[in-house]
């Protein structure tokens, strides 16, 4: 298979853009990444994306985008699973690449959840889980998510204040990211004061859900232009794998297979191991999926993920950082953007151009996106 590099980065600040719209988000993202690239123009675009068509009444995302952008018969389409949208995407493109069909690529995330307020963006994002069996009866993903933590400590005997590290952590890296959302880090008396939104799930245990555009060039290896000022960085590894989408048809709740067979896959696609990675981009929508992850992947045993925030492991100068520039906790998570987001983080750590968070000798990054409780799991390694 041909290689396959990322050449070009672009991302908004990640907020309440109340005043843009899907097309001048994603214009300021992709005119970014096209820039960082060096000028390559793309041959095709996917657009992860999931709310546009409900929450702004727009779909046909790609014609939309094309033409703003002056880009009209470029091959362009969408792709929607949830909080995995923009992971997805990028996995379209880099198979575009790999197979020979496409040189140059274009993967851009964007989201406008702010295009609805109050009850109405609720209902919205609630699309991610099944409408007959959860949604239907009432259940969010801030409520989902709770039940699984519920679980969780009941059967570990784990104390909430036990998830009390990821907040603080992607909080304290979010400090010094100019495109966060919150860039002021929090105390762990915060963390146990702060208010209950579903039992046992608090203020600081959910990711905010927010706006924001973030896009990749992908092209051969041997379309890199001369001259280029960065370093390009190879996707060595692309996988992605669904689970049953209700939580009551899986035999255990906190076994999230799809998410451990898709950092298997993608790593032995690498050639690797998963804990031969430098940095961890994972999915911190809420803390105990951060906890969860880190099991399904193989980076702790089950039941003890949340050992790696407390003891510092996961910090930029530990064993294994994740979050490095915020993760979606504190830098926002732009839902079906964020996996677009994640990856533009990780290459700016293997370029060497993360700034204040740059860790040292950063060469290879494992990075997941899930779609909601890993119903969807994209994963890819990053090399330099």
């Amino acid at each position: 298979m041909t290689d396959v590099v990322i050449v070009g980065l672009g991302q908004t600040r990640v907020g309440e853009h109340w005043e843009q719209s899907l097309r001048t988000l994603s214009a300021q993202a992709i005119l970014a990444a096209r820039r960082d690239a060096g000028g390559l123009q793309p041959q095709a675009m996917y657009i992860g994306n999931f709310l546009a068509s409900t929450v702004s009444h727009q779909a046909n995302l790609g014609a939309l985008i094309a033409e703003n952008l002056s880009m009209e018969g470029i091959e362009g389409v969408t792709v929607e699973a949830a909080g995995a949208s923009g992971g997805s995407a990028l996995h379209m493109g880099y198979l575009a690449i790999a197979s020979g069909m496409v040189d140059v690529a274009l993967v851009v995330g964007v989201e406008k959840y702010t295009d609805v307020v109050g009850a109405e963006s609720e209902a919205a994002v609630s699309q991610m889980l099944d409408s007959d069996y959860e949604a239907m009866l009432g259940l969010t993903p801030t409520s989902q998510a709770a039940l699984l933590m519920q679980r969780y400590m009941a059967m570990y005997s784990v104390p909430h204040a036990a998830f009390a590290g990821f907040s603080l952590l992607a909080h304290a890296n979010a400090v010094n990211n100019p495109h966060a959302m919150f860039r002021r880090a929090i105390s762990r008396e915060a963390y146990e004061r702060a208010e209950v939104i579903s039992d046992p799930i608090s203020l600081y245990d959910v990711a905010p859900y927010a706006d924001g555009a973030a896009a990749v060039i992908l092209a051969r290896s041997e379309r890199v232009p001369e001259g280029l000022a960065h370093r390009p960085v190879r996707i060595t590894g692309s996988s992605v794998v669904t689970d049953t989408l209700t939580l009551h048809d899986r035999p255990d709740p906190l076994a999230w297979l799809a998410a451990g067979f898709s950092v298997e896959r993608a790593c032995r696609q690498a050639g690797i191991l998963p804990g031969d990675v430098d940095l961890f981009e994972l999915d911190d929508s809420f803390s105990i999926y951060a906890a969860l992850s880190l099991e399904s992947a193989g980076l702790a045993p089950r039941g003890q993920g949340w050992k790696l925030a407390q003891e510092g492991a996961l910090a930029l100068t530990g064993k294994l950082p994740m979050a490095t520039m915020g993760g979606q906790k504190g830098r926002g998570n732009p839902i079906g953007a964020s996996g677009v987001y994640q990856v533009v983080e990780a290459a700016l750590q293997l370029r060497g151009q993360a700034g204040k968070n740059q860790i040292d000798g950063a060469r290879r990054a494992l990075v997941q996106s899930l779609g909601g409780p890993a119903a969807t799991a994209v994963t890819h390694v990053l090399e330099w």
